[in-house]
């Protein structure tokens, strides 16, 4: 059962607008296959209610209206009617399971608080409900005052309920004390069917949901991305996937679509999903070392049951740092590319030198590395030693660089109109321009990779004029001014070697006498 939209919306923060909601609903029944969800807590705003009204419109369209359920409280008829109004089938009636709640809380004895549940039952039998009862607070209560929850259980026995279920609210349980309580529950009541609630604040949530499983619960909570109060729920990509590869367990999820809806919930949320997080996490199917996409290379050694294609994903294989031939030859055969053994190293050692100033570099980035390189000659007249460029808002950028030229370093600095200028600048002050005449720059162009994030690899091309040709260079950083640089450093390179090769050409041959 999925609580996504009732107890997921209890994580800071995050508050579904009514449309969000419904297409949050509809892709958890329809596309994901889950269940049951609960969708809202009666009579929370007139919002909510609009939003409760059209998913069950939605559900009693498409036959899931007994799929669809709304928390209520032992109020009389109040939350029966609120969810009658809104078209529901399904009442999940919250009661107090531990003496201290009903007795400093409700400030009513077991006795008045049985006789209140038993009064809203009744009601919400009378308007053909389904009911359901969650024990809240289960976990303390069970610990504290046992006598007090069985003695709660056998009257609820006696009423028409559905589902009776048993929350960690605080998350306190481990998976032993689950099992020992949640064994003991099914066996001291094996007509009722009992639902367990786990909380993540011990980060025991997914073993507790095993233990839970293996001690008789029919039925666990979840919600997408782990929402909900403080450590949050659940998570239902870890329960679905370890329910059925670890204890066999039969269930009706659509794997493939877990990483659609969590990016959905993600999306509307605005709760960023961790890139570890198993089965929905960014980077869970990236191998990273070069050993590992080495191994998987010649048979698929690092890979498990948690194939990402089970879940409408794909390996990938990180270039950086760590990355060795096997990892730059899987991310080629993506790409549909061939390159020679000497330009593979090449790049190889490009990328441990880009990863030195960007952590990741990605497959879309690949394409601007070899760009670069299979453009670029050896030419080396002119060397960027060191370069520091400031900018700032409303303020002249500098730029200070240390430069090989031939076999002396110079230094100097420079500003500007931007950081691109004031290295400019710069470097007109080391070049002797009886040496070397600067072309006109007609155009310049900066792109990232299609589908690239802000610390994506920028190539940038320049278009120069030296009065006789247009010619373009590029240059290749993580640094969108530092691209522009080392484009404009391959442009003086090209000068200076044109400008050798034309002297070389123009020198008189000896004659033999």
């Amino acid at each position: 059962m999925d609580t996504t939209l009732r107890d997921g919306e209890q994580t800071q923060g995050v508050s579904f607008s009514p449309d969000e909601k419904v297409n949050i609903a509809r892709a958890l029944l329809q596309s994901l296959k889950v269940d049951r969800i609960e969708i809202a807590s009666a009579g929370v705003s007139h919002g909510e209610k609009a939003a409760v009204t059209e998913i069950h419109g939605w559900a009693t369209e498409h036959g899931f209206l007994e799929q669809v359920e709304v928390l209520g409280f032992v109020d009389g008829s109040r939350s029966v009617d609120w969810l009658v109004d809104s078209g529901g089938r399904v009442l999940n009636l919250l009661t107090k399971a531990s003496e201290k709640h009903c007795r400093i809380q409700l400030r009513k004895t077991l006795a008045e608080h049985v006789a209140d549940i038993d009064s809203t039952v009744a009601y919400a039998r009378d308007k053909n409900l389904i009911v359901n009862v969650y024990l809240e607070d289960w976990s303390n209560g069970y610990r504290d005052s046992r006598n007090y929850v069985y003695q709660m259980v056998e009257a609820l026995a006696a009423m028409e309920i559905a589902h009776v279920m048993l929350p960690d609210t605080l998350g306190v349980l481990s998976p032993k004390e689950v099992f020992d309580s949640v064994s003991d529950m099914c066996n001291r009541y094996p007509g009722l069917t009992f639902d367990f609630h786990p909380h993540n604040d011990y980060g025991l949530a997914t073993a507790n949901a095993m233990a839970a499983v293996e001690a008789g619960a029919t039925t666990i909570h979840a919600t997408v991305n782990c929402l909900g109060e403080r450590a949050g729920n659940v998570s239902l990509a870890e329960v679905a996937i370890v329910l059925r590869d670890k204890l066999g367990v039969e269930i009706t999820l659509d794997e493939s679509k877990i990483h659609d809806l969590s990016q959905m919930v993600e999306n509307f949320s605005g709760k960023r999903v961790a890139a570890n997080a198993p089965i929905i996490g960014t980077d869970v199917f990236t191998q990273t070392s070069g050993i590992h996409a080495d191994g998987d290379k010649k048979g698929g050694l690092y890979q498990t049951c948690l194939n990402p294609k089970r879940f409408g994903r794909k390996h990938s294989y990180a270039l950086g740092k760590m990355s060795g031939r096997a990892s730059l030859l899987k991310n080629l055969e993506e790409l549909g590319m061939e390159l020679s053994a000497e330009t593979q190293e090449r790049v190889l050692q490009r990328i441990v030198d880009i990863a030195d100033t960007k952590a990741t570099i990605t497959r879309e980035d690949l394409p601007f590395i070899i760009a670069d390189i299979l453009e670029s000659r050896d030419y080396q007249h002119i060397e960027l030693l060191t370069c520091a460029i400031n900018s700032g808002l409303d303020i002249e950028s500098t730029a200070s660089v240390r430069v090989r030229v031939g076999e002396e370093v110079h230094k100097a600095s420079g500003s500007g109109n931007g950081g691109f200028d004031a290295f400019n600048n710069a470097m007109k002050k080391i070049l002797n321009p009886d040496d070397i005449q600067f072309p006109e720059l007609t155009d310049f162009e900066i792109r990232i990779p299609k589908g690239g994030s802000t610390n994506a690899l920028t190539e940038c091309f320049i278009t120069w004029n030296d009065g006789t040709r247009a010619f373009k260079t590029r240059g290749v950083h993580a640094n969108q001014v530092f691209a522009g640089v080392n484009a404009m450093m391959r442009m003086l390179n090209l000068t200076v070697q044109s400008k050798t090769a034309d002297e070389s050409r123009s020198e008189p041959l000896e004659r033999p006498e």
